[in-house]
């Protein structure tokens, strides 16, 4: 009898001390088309078991004697059942002896899959093996099958649950990888042509291609998708996919598997060709799957990186890198956006001649959105429209909370105002909720001035302002707490901190904000405006 099936092609492991008897069972299952291993106890099968666990190729099926020298073939059918590694090779016992209805509860109870007794017809032995084998087969398919089902799952989990393209690019590769058993590379191409890139864990720790290799990548995306609106999946031989993304060096063939976004971005998760130990036709249907949840959870993430881009715009536009000249005084401005990454606030300065002298500010809207960023350009233009006629920063400083109250009850604001008379050195200081003034002296000493009250929007009463006098050697700085504030430390260390950097920085409204950038400006998670001014001598 030839059978072509693949419960045909199987391994099957033959367990009996008696040399003829493995014989003969060995003889009918090679006419089936199987391959045999046979031993004679049970010692002898758990060596042989442990040496193909070793390779990664177990037998299909294992025929156990009951009556083994060594320890009962329910024994040994325990003990493989008990141990993961061999937990799923399905057993069938067999005996000329042991035939009683008891003996064949027993071997089911051990967990074997069958139990025959011997001498058997071929066809019967046969059709028990093959039976066995498409059991666990079978189980096994569908346990492969939840395993990567809770796999898909959780990898969509964590997609959706990312904060940033990048998080969840990385996210959605390590996913990827977990279902193919495979590297992986998973790429969003956003709407300004940036390709956001995430590889699984093991291929992230090395390093990846250049520049010039993502640029490859986004043209294919683009080629493969264009004219292609729909999820599907192609391979790109490896001239054309750049080597790397896989294994440091290596050039090999891709398998792309895009989706779109409602907005038509395209996400690509791509794999390699070969190597790719799980890349079944189901697995292929799960990556697609996850590609698609992917996109739908690229969607939002991609509209704010517009919104995040109107927003700088708006910023940019509105906060000069340079303020006007003013005769005796010194004013140096900067503008720092927070990271790609990170959501854009509402900070600004301004510095705005009076009738009174040289008003200064530095505020932030509370929040981060486009919003923010809107609200932040009102205030800045109430702020130099009410300058035309007034110089008072307290009476600034009511106006500015009456518009918020009138047009945007719902928003708040910070902000310090500093009128400062370039001739005299007198400053006169309004605070709304804002990190107070700093002065720093050549002397390498520096202070906050006194200078606090309620925040903008809230209607509150607001006390008569801080006066001050600054030396012609002083410098007055004015920041907003995208500079120093740290989640998880205490506002009055990080203040504390800036006051100690500022102390030791060199002279100079240029150098100062310079030195306090390169010490606490780098990837910030909020916004940074600064401002430094100081008396122009002669």
């Amino acid at each position: 009898m030839s059978l072509l099936s693949d419960e045909a092609s199987t391994t099957v492991l033959v367990v009996d001390d008696a040399a003829a008897s493995r014989y003969a069972m060995g003889a009918v299952l090679r006419r089936a088309g199987h391959s045999v291993v046979p031993v004679a106890s049970a010692g002898e099968a758990l060596t042989e078991l442990d040496l193909r666990l070793r390779s990664g190729a177990l037998p299909d099926v294992a025929l156990v004697d009951v009556g083994l020298p060594d320890m009962s073939g329910f024994e040994l059918c325990r003990r493989l059942k008990a141990q993961p590694p061999t937990a799923a090779l399905p057993v069938v016992h067999f005996s000329a002896a042991s035939v009683a209805p008891s003996d064949r509860c027993r071997g089911l109870d051990a967990g074997g899959e069958a139990y025959l007794t011997v001498p058997a017809e071929p066809e019967e032995i046969q059709a028990v093996v093959r039976a066995a084998v498409r059991g666990a087969r079978m189980r096994n398919g569908a346990e492969a099958l939840v395993r990567r089902l809770t796999l898909l799952s959780e990898t969509i989990v964590d997609v959706q649950a990312a904060r940033t393209l990048e998080e969840l690019a990385s996210a959605a590769a390590e996913g990827a990888a977990r279902l193919t058993r495979s590297p992986a590379a998973v790429f969003v191409l956003g709407e300004d042509g940036h390709l956001y890139r995430g590889t699984s864990r093991a291929r992230a720790r090395t390093t990846l291609p250049d520049a010039s290799a993502h640029e490859a990548v986004a043209r294919l995306i683009r080629r493969v998708t264009d004219g292609n609106p729909g999820p599907h999946d192609t391979v790109v031989p490896a001239p054309l996919w750049p080597p790397g993304f896989f294994r440091p060096g290596v050039t090999e063939d891709a398998r792309l598997v895009l989706a779109r976004t409602e907005s038509g971005t395209p996400v690509c998760v791509a794999t390699p060709v070969r190597g790719a130990r799980g890349a079944t036709a189901g697995t292929t249907g799960l990556v697609a799957r996850l590609a698609q949840a992917t996109a739908l959870a690229a969607q939002p993430l991609l509209m704010y990186q517009v919104e995040r881009h109107v927003a700088l715009t708006l910023q940019h536009s509105f906060l000069p890198k340079r303020v006007p000249e003013f005769p005796g005084l010194e004013v140096v401005v900067r503008y720092v956006p927070a990271s790609r990454q990170t959501e854009i606030g509402g900070d600004f300065y301004a510095a705005l001649s009076t009738p009174g002298g040289v008003l200064t500010a530095v505020g932030d809207v509370v929040g981060h959105s486009l919003d923010a960023a809107t609200v932040m350009v009102e205030i800045r233009h109430a702020l130099r429209a009410y300058c035309v006629e007034q110089s008072d920063p307290v009476t600034l400083a009511r106006r500015l909370d009456r518009m918020l109250q009138h047009y945007h009850p719902d928003v708040t604001a910070t902000v310090c105002l500093a009128l400062v008379e370039p001739g005299s050195g007198r400053v006169r200081i309004a605070n709304a909720g804002h990190i107070p003034p700093l002065i720093v002296r050549d002397s390498g000493e520096a202070e906050y001035v006194k200078a606090a009250g309620p925040l903008l929007g809230l209607g509150l009463d607001r006390p008569e302002p801080t006066e001050t006098v600054l030396w012609p050697t002083d410098r007055l700085l004015m920041v907003t707490d995208g500079l120093v504030e740290t989640r998880g430390i205490d506002l009055s260390l990080s203040l504390e901190q800036l006051r100690a950097a500022a102390a030791d920085a060199p002279g100079g409204t240029v150098a100062l904000c310079d030195t306090l950038l390169h010490c606490f400006g780098r990837d910030r998670e909020d916004d940074i405006a600064m401002l430094a001014l100081r008396l122009r001598l002669g």
